[in-house]
């Protein structure tokens, strides 16, 4: 009764790593470019009280054990990159990407960050940056006025007020990873590079492993609410019948002490 105490705690522990999983993905639900995650558990070690396949006598050996789990752990969340819903943005500087890659983002140390979200907008300089402002990688600084084109490839283009053409003014490159599972997070919808990702496969949009750009969208948080509020109410019911084991094996130790 003892073990069926730490038992239950571990199980009531990885409930509740399970709803702060699922109250992240829901207060990302219009986030744009989020990615839901779900936690991930393993049963922990096992009381071996009666090896299997052990002698019992001369000429025969036991054909089952006795193993007693000791619970459950939390060991990963898993972040699902599935593609979200492409919705229309008033914006001229919103992308969105349709298919495999992340828009490759420099950080402040001078580093490459990734990411899904294309709200992109200009700074006073002119560049194109995220919400944090940070600057989208391989586009030019954009002069002042100008109508701003995106090219399903990632040309980037810019008409100055009436001018006869557009110039050139560089070109959006995706990055796709071997392991997208392997990235780390790092907030402000921004993704790092790690040993588990892999290198990044940089190429224009379009081409091999990597998805094309629409202009004057952005891609919707794949976190479904229905099915977020299911997981909710299952890790509530298992929460509470952990709980209710809890209660039971203190009810159980109490009698015991009365006799």
């Amino acid at each position: 009764m003892i073990n069926a105490l730490q038992i239950a705690s571990t199980g009531m522990r990885a409930q509740q790593t399970q709803l702060d999983v699922i109250s992240h993905n829901l207060a990302n639900v219009s986030t744009p470019g989020f990615k839901r995650s779900s936690a991930i558990t393993e049963d922990l070690f096992y009381q071996n009280l009666r090896q299997v396949g052990a002698p019992n006598g001369e000429q025969a050996e036991l054909p089952t054990g006795l193993q007693l789990g000791l619970g459950v752990r939390t060991v990963a969340t898993v972040r699902d990159f599935s593609q979200g819903s492409l919705q229309g943005s008033a914006y001229q500087t919103h992308v969105a990407i349709n298919g495999d890659g992340f828009f490759q983002i420099e950080m402040p140390d001078g580093s490459t960050a990734y990411t899904r979200d294309g709200s992109f907008s200009l700074d006073r300089n002119g560049r194109l940056v995220t919400n944090g402002g940070m600057p989208v990688i391989g586009v030019d600084p954009i002069p002042p006025g100008s109508t701003v084109t995106i090219s399903s490839g990632g040309v980037v283009s810019a008409v100055v007020g009436a001018g006869p053409g557009s110039t050139p003014m560089g070109n959006i490159q995706l990055a796709s990873f071997i392991n997208p599972a392997g990235l780390e997070p790092r907030g402000q919808n921004l993704f790092t590079e790690t040993a588990a990702s892999g290198e990044p496969n940089v190429g224009a949009p379009g081409g091999s492993g990597h998805g094309t750009l629409r202009q004057g969208f952005l891609e919707s948080s794949n976190a479904n609410v229905v099915q977020e509020l299911v997981g909710m109410i299952q890790a509530q019911r298992a929460f509470e019948l952990n709980s209710r084991a809890v209660q039971t094996s203190d009810q159980m130790l109490a009698r015991l002490a009365q006799i």
